[in-house]
């Protein structure tokens, strides 16, 4: 006889384990409660879903460390998701993702074993966008549920039919099917950039940008090793933008650096000129080192500054100048404060350095050209579409009022920055929270560090260039 799978639901109380154990058990067994730790032991049934496959579900307290009863709970339950073949970790959806969630989480992943993180309390569509928020953990399969109301299951369903086993008589007729059914992909994909490719650019725009007297001049002198604009504490020193070219790494590099940026009210007589001066060099920038004064905080007129990167679509490296002057804040603070004001730039990595005492300036050229090199370059249609359909088998594309949105196939259809073209049945209804889960998805395996990506969705024949309904 076939040894029945062992399914242990694990997470924190009170997240709907025992709720999610009498769905599946078909039986109001578990107790369950809003009061935190009502299941302290762990209980047992067997289930059976389609196609006759029968597995045993393990229901397991919340863990929780506050007291020394839940302790051992949880050591309880820790001890029944280490016997177990396959770990269902739950979190609550009402509420954000936490640090002990997802180290609770990460410690059971480290068990290397089939594990699906069940986003619960997911009650209405309206709610679907908190979930999203827990595609941070980085699981290999992640659900929204609404135990409650018994919604989003079917997905869920398909991830335990994969891992388990149908009985034996039946194995054979369902090694044809299980796969066809659940691949997104209808057709074969061609590699439609397999042709041989211009040798790359090797020639770079870098533009230096920010506030005024945040160092900017002062950088670009340390950048070339000689004094090429004047530096000084008076603010809006630099008007004209200024080239200078330097070789590095088989590139040829080339700054510019712009006029210091300042509050609209605050431009007058010849810096409105240096501005649009500055905003037309943007226009042909390949790169920006976005320079900021570690030693204040982000303010709105540095949200502009970035905002300038945004619109024009340019890679970027953040610059945090004046790191040698002793502070409060540790570099984590900073960082934090930074990517919190200025979410858009996401993508973009830092650098702490000394434009004065020329501290880890030599560095920033050996980030320019590897951002750079990632800025042209080019996923082939193959490789890249083997990356989507890793994505969507990990969470598949949301439906629209019950119509079944798919995408067929992507393509990378231009570079400087990396754009691709997602075809689908509707693209319309393809939301752009799945845009950017597939955008991280995308960043994670081809290394788009200090890159903007572009993904768009078209349906087949569809100019890719054509503006978004």
């Amino acid at each position: 006889m076939q040894e029945l799978k062992k399914v242990a639901i694990v997470g924190r109380p009170n997240v709907g384990k025992s709720s999610l154990f009498n769905r599946l058990a078909r039986q109001r067994d578990a107790i369950t409660s809003d009061q935190s730790g009502t299941t302290r032991d762990v209980k047992k049934r067997i289930v059976t879903i389609s196609q006759n496959r029968d597995f045993e579900i393990v229901d397991t307290g919340g863990i929780d460390y506050s007291s020394e009863l839940f302790s051992k709970v949880a050591a309880f339950s820790l001890a029944a998701a280490k016997e177990a073949d396959i770990i269902l970790y739950m979190v609550d959806g009402k509420s954000i993702p936490n640090e002990e969630d997802k180290a609770l989480f990460y410690e059971l992943q480290s068990m290397n074993k089939p594990m699906a993180l069940l986003v619960n309390k997911i009650d209405n569509d309206k709610e679907e966008e908190r979930y999203w928020e827990f595609l941070e953990f980085g699981a290999d399969a992640t659900f929204p549920l609404s135990v409650s109301h018994n919604r989003y299951f079917n997905d869920f369903y398909a991830w335990m039919e994969r891992h388990i086993p149908a009985p034996p008589e039946e194995e054979a007729g369902l090694e044809l099917t299980e796969d066809a059914d659940l691949d997104p992909f209808m057709e074969i994909v061609r590699d439609i950039n397999s042709t041989p490719l211009p040798e790359a650019d090797n020639k770079i725009r870098v533009a230096i940008i920010g506030r005024v007297n945040t160092g900017k001049s002062s950088l670009l002198n340390a950048l070339i090793g000689k004094e090429r604009t004047v530096v000084s504490d008076v603010a809006g020193t630099t008007i004209d933008p200024i080239d200078e070219t330097i070789e590095h790494d088989g590139h040829e590099i080339t700054f510019i650096d712009t006029a210091g940026i300042r509050k609209r009210s605050k431009i007058v007589g010849i810096e409105k000129f240096a501005l649009t001066r500055t905003t037309d060099m943007l226009k042909e920038a390949d790169l920006v080192l976005l320079v900021l004064d570690s030693t204040k905080q982000i303010s709105e007129l540095d949200e502009r500054v970035a905002g300038l990167i945004e619109e024009y679509r340019l890679a970027c490296l953040i610059v945090l100048n004046k790191w040698d002057i002793k502070e409060d804040r540790s570099y984590e603070e900073v960082v934090d404060d930074i990517r919190d004001e200025l979410k858009f730039l996401h993508y973009a990595p830092f650098i702490t350095i000394s434009a004065k005492t020329g501290l880890r300036v030599p560095k920033i050229l050996d980030q320019i050209t590897a951002i750079y090199r990632r800025y042209q370059q080019r996923i082939p249609t193959a490789e890249l579409n083997d990356t989507l359909r890793a994505a969507i088998r990990r969470h598949h594309v949301p439906s629209h009022n019950g119509a079944s949105v798919n995408i067929k196939f992507a393509t990378q259809y231009e570079t400087k920055p990396p754009k691709i073209a997602l075809i689908s049945n509707r693209p319309e209804f393809i939301h752009f929270s799945y845009k950017r889960y597939l955008a991280n998805f995308f960043r994670e395996k081809f290394d788009f560090e200090g890159v903007p990506l572009d993904i768009v969705a078209r349906k087949r024949g569809q100019r890719v260039d054509d503006d978004e309904a």
